[in-house]
């Protein structure tokens, strides 16, 4: 169920991502293909405007009859062709001309075949053409001062059309300049079979890599999905032991016909017993809870390790003797060293680590409390000549039920709850904790807390 649940939310992320990264690439592929369009055609019409306007200046001046063709406009336009002459009476032109039309302003005009130009009379019938022949441009002639036409071949022209004066304001016909968008199409389609194939192919890499990325997403809802599903695992083991032995103790009782007064008491004392381990888990559990909710008050005073680790270590002493452990302190700062801390969380983190670390050390070992000064910092070690932790495992042994041996820790009555509680409270007084330990040579947990500061509220 959990597989199948974070693979379809897992296709779900990835469906969402390609689909949304699909829409702003469809957005950006057609906004810049209407800004190339709009880009080209004012470029274009631009270019075609300044040859029209300057053509229609240097003819108009010079025409006397309407619908004639004066000699300025062979002059100008030595290829000119007219159209009843059958191009007949197009003349070489002269070297003058032939320097003129290579050199001049209108040289352009010939160029690639991209331009036409047609002379139309009132008739609207063109009388002469230059550039391309007239029968590749459609037969109908209108005067719109701005037109797009195809030619048989279906290539597309953008025309200007101006009319034409002569000296005495007679209206003597229309010239019309036109240029091929062959170039332009050519490009827009280019652009098309790049957008064509580029956006699926991008749309699939982008598919491929929201995939990958959903599940790098999904990796800690994963991790801590399994870790919930470890606690509760764990939590579920611990509650029931206690709650077993006082089940079965309980059920013991009933089956009896006669109970004493004594075997009264020890059922009792065994219930009892059982609930504080029940009570201490519970309590261990809510705690744990305050931290990550940072809902845990803290009564923050200024209180000296000194005489902290100096309390401690008496109580730990009958249980370090009864095990056969050499327990000892060496409190390298000779000053007492304060911190602004919880007095009661400190001191249950450092009897935390000391329990821990005699639990896990064998007859005849010692465990050994240091107090100093580094860096600023308020140092505690607690060094043992225990078990060890594998290197592999480090990261591990704050975890909640974490055990190093946890069958020694289960016979013990351990929880594995004893580190976490001590990382919790050490990242509540924005510290450190850390671990340094080897197989069968023992470990050294190091802790860190800020020093006291004036500046810093109580609270």
């Amino acid at each position: 169920m959990q597989i199948k649940l974070f693979n379809k939310t897992r296709w779900r992320l990835a469906a969402w991502y390609a689909l949304v990264m699909a829409l702003i690439l469809g957005l950006c592929g057609l906004v810049v293909y209407q800004v190339m369009i709009r880009a080209y055609l004012v470029s274009i019409d631009l270019e075609l405007e300044s040859v029209t306007g300057t053509l229609h200046s240097v003819i108009e001046p010079n025409l006397k009859q309407p619908g004639q063709i004066e000699p300025v406009i062979e002059l100008v336009l030595p290829n000119l062709c007219i159209t009843n002459s059958g191009c007949s009476n197009q003349q070489i032109p002269s070297h003058s001309q032939q320097a003129h039309n290579r050199h001049g302003i209108f040289s352009p005009v010939y160029k690639d075949k991209q331009y036409y130009i047609r002379f139309v009379n009132t008739s609207f019938k063109v009388i002469a053409v230059a550039g391309l022949k007239s029968n590749q441009l459609p037969s109908t002639i209108r005067t719109n001062v701005w037109q797009t036409l195809r030619d048989a071949q279906g290539n597309r022209y953008s025309q200007k059309s101006l009319e034409l004066h002569t000296q005495d304001n007679r209206t003597w016909g229309y010239i019309q300049v036109g240029r091929s968008l062959k170039e332009l199409d050519n490009r827009l389609l280019a652009l098309k079979l790049t957008l064509a194939f580029g956006l699926p192919t991008s749309i699939f890499l982008v598919g491929a890599s929201s995939w990958w990325l959903a599940g790098l997403a999904m990796r800690p809802i994963d991790r801590s999905y399994k870790q919930m599903q470890q606690f509760t695992s764990d939590a579920s083991h611990e509650l029931r032991t206690p709650l077993a032995a006082i089940n079965a103790t309980v059920e013991t009782i009933l089956d009896l016909e006669y109970l004493s007064e004594q075997e009264a008491r020890d059922t009792l004392i065994s219930i009892r017993r059982q609930n504080l381990r029940l009570s201490s888990l519970v309590q261990d559990l809510l705690l744990l809870s305050r931290f990550d909710q940072k809902t845990q008050v803290t009564d923050r005073q200024q209180i000296c390790l000194n005489d902290l680790i100096n309390d401690v270590m008496e109580e730990f002493s009958a249980l370090a003797s009864n095990a056969d452990l050499q327990l000892s302190s060496s409190l390298e700062y000779s000053q007492p060293l304060y911190v602004l801390a919880d007095e009661d969380q400190i001191l249950r983190l450092i009897s935390n680590l000391i329990a821990n670390a005699i639990k896990y050390t064998q007859n005849g070992g010692y465990v050994n409390v240091t107090l100093k000064r580094s860096n600023g910092d308020a140092v505690i070690e607690v060094k043992d000549t225990g078990i060890g932790i594998p290197l592999a495992e480090h990261v591990r042994i704050f975890d909640r039920f974490y055990r190093v041996d946890s069958n020694r820790s289960r016979s013990s009555g351990g929880s594995g709850l004893g580190l976490a509680i001590a990382k919790a409270i050490v990242e509540a007084h924005k510290g450190s904790i850390e671990v340094q330990s080897q197989l069968g040579k023992g470990s050294n947990f190091i802790v860190r807390l800020p020093p006291v500061s004036t500046d810093e509220p109580l609270g």
